[in-house]
């Protein structure tokens, strides 16, 4: 990536509805070069979409956790099912796949306590593969919504 398409990155995460003519103003080149520039992006897969910012509040999903997994045993097979299974629950937002102590981070939001300890009870704690798990409560959370691209290494 050139700073050329470091910018429109930025940009677009900063406001991913703004017009390509605009999005073209911005960077002062013209809308042609822009849109191409926007296009190779996503072919690249640089950019991988678009999507609206919802509060899970506004969705009745009041209560988050981070929840850690242990499964067994370790495997290929064993870590795609879970991670297909956990990725297909309603309540899960993101699934993530970890090295150390913990296989999986799942962050959940539901309802309220009791939706939490049903996901936990009936959902996680009935899979065979589930040796353990944590559930920590999310009381705020802050994010950088925009990266930089970091420098390559020297």
């Amino acid at each position: 990536m050139d700073e050329l398409d470091s910018e429109i990155v930025r940009l677009l995460q900063t406001d991913a509805r703004q017009s390509n003519r605009e999005l073209a103003r911005k960077l002062g080149v013209a809308p042609s070069t822009c849109l191409e520039r926007v296009r190779a992006l996503t072919r690249r897969g640089v950019i991988r979409g678009y999507h609206a910012d919802i509060d899970p509040a506004a969705l009745n999903r009041r209560v988050q956790a981070l929840v850690s997994v242990q499964v067994r045993p370790l495997s290929r097979s064993v870590i795609d099912a879970f991670k297909d299974f956990a990725g297909g629950l309603p309540d899960v937002l993101s699934v993530f796949v970890l090295s150390g102590g913990d296989d999986f981070v799942l962050h959940v939001a539901v309802q309220d306590l009791d939706s939490l300890h049903a996901f936990l009870t009936d959902r996680l704690s009935k899979r065979r593969e589930v040796t353990g798990f944590r559930t920590s409560m999310i009381f705020q959370q802050v994010g950088n919504t925009a990266p930089a691209r970091l420098p390559d290494p020297s």
